[in-house]
């Protein structure tokens, strides 16, 4: 089912570079949906909230804001073990992201003092998808963030609060919780409601109507990124275990029928063992059919040779997840310049990435990882620039500052100047 690609062979240069352009997402088809659903909200508020989450979702809301005391009553009637397990993720979640705190900086020269203030966003609102998966992890992997950086309002937008959600939304620091979904909960977040207060920011992958609504409403508010279908890259050598890379390539391809599962291989024979390991895998899997049209649709390996065009063809795919199931993989990821996560030899899974490593697993996707970077702390502050000059040190500058006031044409700029140095 994988459509395999030797080097050398016709068509392998042209599918890379077709792949390397997956990104290229066709927002375009349900714009005109996603603007009028946005200027449904941004006009009447709670009113087209509820509206559309009984077109869309067949419901009726009884709050659209929910209550604090009842989402953090469902979040009661999540099992123990559950709570437990979404409790421990959260704090290794939170430790790998306290090392992201940036304190700002301030030094002195010649008069002039100059530094950098940072401080968390007011609010920050979290989406979690609920299409064909729930994803408490997201909730985690979103929210936790944010806490450490120190945002106040933690706002999660998410259809169908259940147990699970609830519960990773109290250990995350979540402060409120909007039920809504879709383009509509972008809106919400964005425009504000009567019951909503708008955000500052807003981070969290969703579908073609969450990305194209993220990519409308940035601007008004910010945004992490445009996310696209999930992928997975592997770059296996022969050591590798081939039932294992099939296992990692379906970790990926049972997400939804528009997931990336991408491997690059040295050697024809373990790309064929792979394929037979995917197979037998598939056949077994309980969302067979999605992961069955996944890899149909968007399965390719590359038989590459060598370590060295295997490096080439990762960098090239700048992937979300990067899986090297290699000797010596931390020599080989100096090769590759862009991924969103890389997970390093033969024991580490994506899955661990996706649940509890540590590091968010809000990544860049499509091939946006050669300009983007995972989610992190530094997504949900603000910077401001610092300047203060002493007396002495705008005496010493003023020439400098008015010429180049003068050069531009800007005479008031330059008075501004004269005015502090004539005192």
């Amino acid at each position: 089912m994988l459509k395999v690609h030797v080097r050398g062979e016709a068509g392998y240069d042209e599918t890379l570079a077709s792949l390397a352009r997956r990104g290229d997402a066709d927002l375009e088809k349900v714009e005109p949906a996603v603007r009028e659903i946005l200027t449904a909200v941004r006009e009447r508020g709670d009113t087209a909230i509820r509206e559309l989450t009984q077109r869309f979702e067949d419901r009726t809301q009884e709050h659209v804001l929910v209550p604090e005391a009842e989402w953090r009553a469902i979040a009661e009637a999540c099992p123990a073990d559950v709570r437990e397990k979404l409790a421990a993720a959260a704090e290794r979640i939170r430790r790998y992201h306290e090392h992201q705190k940036d304190p700002g900086f301030q030094y002195t020269e010649e008069g002039v003092t100059l530094g950098q203030r940072v401080r968390p966003v007011r609010a920050a609102g979290v989406y979690a998808p609920g299409g064909k998966a729930r994803y408490p992890s997201t909730v985690l992997m979103t929210a936790v963030p944010a806490a450490v950086a120190g945002v106040p309002r933690i706002v999660l937008a998410t259809p169908r609060i259940t147990p699970e959600i609830a519960a990773a939304a109290v250990v995350a620091g979540v402060t409120e919780v909007v039920d809504a979904g879709g383009a509509q909960a972008i809106g919400a977040l964005a425009y504000g409601t009567e019951s909503v207060e708008r955000v500052d920011k807003i981070v969290g992958p969703g579908n073609i109507y969450v990305a194209c609504a993220k990519r409308l409403v940035f601007g008004v508010v910010d945004i992490d990124s445009i996310a696209g279908p999930s992928e997975i890259l592997v770059v296996a050598d022969d050591g590798a275990d081939p039932d294992v890379v099939a296992a990692d390539l379906l970790s990926q391809a049972e997400h939804d029928e528009d997931a990336y599962p991408l491997l690059v291989t040295i050697s024809k024979a373990f790309a064929d063992q792979v394929a037979n390991k995917l197979e037998a895998r598939l056949a077994k899997l309980s969302r067979k059919a999605i992961a069955t049209e996944s890899v149909q649709r968007n399965g390719y390996c590359f038989v590459a040779g060598d370590r060295a065009e295997a490096a080439r063809v990762a960098d090239a795919l700048a992937a979300e997840h990067l899986a090297l199931a290699v000797d010596e993989a931390e020599a080989l990821l100096e090769d590759i310049g862009a991924a969103g996560a890389a997970f390093l030899g033969h024991h580490t899974p994506e899955a661990a990435g996706d649940y509890a490593a540590g590091p968010s697993h809000v990544l860049p996707t499509g091939g946006a990882a050669r300009h983007a970077s995972p989610l992190g702390v530094y997504d949900f502050i603000v910077r401001t620039s610092l300047i203060r000059y002493s007396a002495e040190a705008i005496r010493a500058q003023a020439d400098l500052l008015e010429g180049l006031a003068e050069l531009e044409g800007l005479e008031a700029h330059a008075q501004a100047v004269a005015a502090r140095r004539e005192r």
